[in-house]
């Protein structure tokens, strides 16, 4: 079954890409903005909604090293680590593990804050803060 993305995604998604300067994190590839080469690749599945729009858990990946990610569950595994640090990723588990539901009214907050923090990113700002 397919993830529905949501605006909160789609303005999560833009967030990613635009502070990673619409570059590929782990191969360094330079892609046109808007381009659908470099996606926002998450850490722990967007199943997981009380990390789903977290920052920490998602990179700027292209299509290539996306693919890789999921397919090498034991070197992206590795490659993450070193990344963000074994710190972040036990934080996020212990994120992912609550039992805290995400409503719609939540939802529509979620998108707004992002796509300010997306227009924030478009007038120069070099990051952008997360909404969880």
């Amino acid at each position: 079954m397919a993830i529905k993305i949501k605006p909160a995604d789609t303005w999560f998604s833009k967030c990613i890409r635009q502070a990673s300067k619409w570059t590929c994190e782990r191969c360094g590839s330079v892609h046109e903005p808007g381009s659908m080469g470099l996606h926002c690749s998450h850490v722990f599945s967007r199943r997981h909604r009380t990390i789903r729009w977290c920052k920490e858990n998602a990179q700027a990946l292209c299509f290539s090293c996306h693919q890789w990610y999921g397919g090498n569950p034991v070197d992206s595994g590795a490659w993450v680590e070193n990344e963000i640090g074994e710190g972040v990723i036990m934080v996020l588990r212990e994120k992912m593990n609550l039992r805290i539901r995400v409503s719609k009214l939540e939802e529509k907050e979620i998108a707004r804050h992002y796509k300010q923090q997306y227009e924030n990113l478009l007038a120069g700002a070099t990051d952008f803060d997360s909404w969880q």
